[in-house]
């Protein structure tokens, strides 16, 4: 019994001496963690307070800051649309002088400039009067183009001077031209499908796929023409489809093929050839039945008049007798034989 009580006695003591120490420990946290807030509140009225302090004298800093630094952007607008680019965005009474520099393809260099001070316009170089200033310049210092042409892809760039220091923002321009979409079948049995004058390239594809060729083709004003054919000759198809993507829109067509154009370019020379084969049998046998009738009606004429070509033949051996000299010679010697043998039997008769 008396270990038992011992036991129990020491068991209760150490549980006694943990609940201190950890109450101890919380305690000490606690008051740590208040003195901690306490100074983090301190410091930021501090910091609160030299910023007040500060902020009258570094306005004029702040201010500059939130200025627009340089920054080119790129602009697709398209054709026959109106374009507009914007200046950095400062205070105009502050503003001295702004220039838009404009950089068109094969053009020299325009310039257009506004002095506040003196409120006065000037202009290098510019001929296109499509580009204008948005409004009046002691307004607004936008520039705009109404309406775009392809002529117009290049880079514009506003300058600003200001006593703070100079600002500028450039634009690259891209004229958009939605291309003209056609879809027909060509007189070989192939499918034509042309996307012409898109500025940039249009894409096509069909369904189903075939086996297709694609070309471009370049034009001065910098738009694309792209045709695609497409023939089916392992799949022969009733109706085919041609999609043309382009960042103006895409567009899709079908097309009803006729029956058996698939095969026409295949089958052109079965039907052409047979025709003349049987064209030169005709013509050939017609040849030979019109000699080989001609050659027995000859026959047959010359077997029924065989004196015909006896009485034909007089004429001409007489007109021989009569053109030939040999002949009248001839004749001549037997006329005075036969005149002598007369003259010599009448004198002896005598």
């Amino acid at each position: 019994m008396l270990c038992t009580w011992r036991t129990s006695d020491l068991r209760l003591l150490l549980t006694l001496i943990v609940f201190l120490v950890v109450e101890c420990i919380s305690a000490r946290g606690q008051s740590l963690n208040t003195t901690s807030n306490s100074s983090m509140q301190q410091t930021g009225k501090g910091n609160y307070s030299s910023a007040s302090v500060n902020g009258s004298s570094t306005d004029k800093r702040q201010r500059k800051l939130e200025l627009p630094a340089e920054a080119n952007a790129s602009l697709s607008v398209p054709v026959d649309t109106k374009a507009v680019f914007d200046c950095p965005s400062i205070l105009l009474t502050s503003l001295v002088v702004t220039t838009w520099q404009i950089i068109l393809r094969d053009k020299l260099s325009c310039t257009r400039a506004y002095r506040r001070d003196r409120n006065e316009t000037k202009e290098g170089n510019c001929t296109d009067e499509r580009i204008t200033w948005a409004s009046r310049p002691d307004e607004n210092l936008a520039l705009q183009i109404d309406p775009v042409a392809t002529t117009h892809d290049g880079f514009y760039m506003c300058q600003m001077v200001t006593p703070d220091g100079n600002f500028h923002r450039g634009y690259h321009l891209q004229v958009l031209v939605p291309p003209e979409v056609t879809l027909l079948q060509s007189k070989n049995g192939t499918a034509v499908c042309r996307a012409a004058a898109g500025k940039p390239a249009a894409q096509i594809s069909w369904n189903p796929e075939g086996d297709c060729v694609t070309e471009q083709e370049h034009w001065a004003n910098g738009t694309v023409t792209v045709q695609s054919t497409c023939r089916w000759e392992d799949h022969p198809l009733s109706n085919v489809s041609c999609s043309v993507s382009h960042v103006t829109g895409n567009k899709s067509l079908s097309l009803e093929l006729t029956q058996g154009a698939q095969t026409t370019a295949n089958l052109r020379f079965l039907y052409i050839i047979p025709c003349i084969f049987i064209v030169f049998v005709i013509g050939g046998s017609i040849w030979l039945l019109k000699n080989s009738g001609c050659r027995k009606c000859k026959l047959k004429k010359t077997e029924a008049n065989p004196g015909v070509e006896e009485d034909e033949m007089q004429p001409y051996a007489s007109y021989t007798e009569k053109n030939n000299p040999l002949y009248d010679t001839t004749n001549k010697e037997r006329c005075r034989m036969l005149q002598s043998e007369v003259d010599g039997i009448g004198l002896d008769t005598l």
